[in-house]
């Protein structure tokens, strides 16, 4: 496989890297859930949780820009939404006119809008520590240990092993519709848009049938050699104080952040 940019993984010896994967998985999923139970327009607990993001990713030793890259998957999503600016009952800011239609900003709308941005770009923050920070087997290793559904697990830990796998084969379609394309002197790509569509649909079917034939063998091989719906890994080591202690001490911080954002 020629494939690494899906990895998220970086290796490092920061604290964040040394730190169990059990500990990183339960701190990231409690870190969401504040962010998520936040109540709107609590730009103090805001403030706090954005504290404790930065301190993770000093800790981590990842660099700022590298989180803050990758946490711009979070913005197209959170800009869908935008329609609660408009819709939502309040004192009028700004009103626009579209047409036959007219657009009446509010106060409350704004609030909600740019908290709901905020949670996003917070948790996705925190998920990018974790994915950068945790090679994948440990991840899946943590969520067996803290009895994550057999089936979900199962799921992911297939789609991520095969999706290299996958991408490998679009890759090698790919290199083969180019060598057997002809391309005339001053255009950048030969045929027609509908010729270039017909060709593209047939490279996905053939990805289609590649993929479901290989799934099949891979369940067969899997299958003879004794697999029963989970994969066996070794017995994870026993929890150090250390860790424990981390773990307690951010999960009475986000318990404090969440009783402060309800109470302000």
């Amino acid at each position: 496989m020629h494939v690494h940019w899906i990895d998220q993984y970086r290796r490092g010896a920061s604290p964040v890297h040394r730190l169990d994967a059990r500990i990183k998985l339960t701190l990231t999923i409690a870190y969401i859930l504040v962010a998520s139970l936040t109540p709107t327009g609590t730009w103090l607990a805001y403030g706090l949780l954005f504290a404790l993001v930065v301190g993770a990713t000093l800790a981590s030793e990842l660099g700022v820009l590298l989180v803050q890259r990758r946490a711009l998957v979070a913005l197209p999503f959170a800009l869908a939404a935008i329609t609660v600016i408009f819709s939502t009952e309040g004192r009028v800011l700004l009103t626009l006119s579209l047409g036959p239609w007219r657009l009446q900003a509010t106060e409350p709308g704004v609030v909600r809008f740019l908290s709901i941005l905020l949670k996003s770009w917070l948790s996705v923050q925190m998920a990018v520590i974790l994915a950068a920070t945790t090679r994948f087997p440990d991840l899946m290793a943590a969520m067996r240990s803290l009895r994550f559904p057999r089936i979900l697990v199962a799921i992911i830990s297939f789609m991520w092993r095969y999706i290299f796998v996958l991408v490998d084969e679009a890759m090698r379609l790919s290199r083969a519709r180019d060598a057997r394309s002809a391309v005339r002197p001053g255009l950048k790509s030969g045929g027609r848009i509908p010729w270039r569509a017909r060709v593209a649909g047939g490279m996905a079917g053939n990805l289609f049938i590649r993929s479901f034939a290989r799934s099949e063998r891979i369940y067969h091989a899997m299958a003879a050699r004794g697999y029963q719906g989970e994969l066996r890994t070794l017995t994870l080591p026993h929890l150090a104080l250390y860790d424990a202690g981390i773990g307690l001490a951010v999960i009475a911080y986000l318990a404090a952040v969440l009783v402060a954002g309800i109470v302000l």
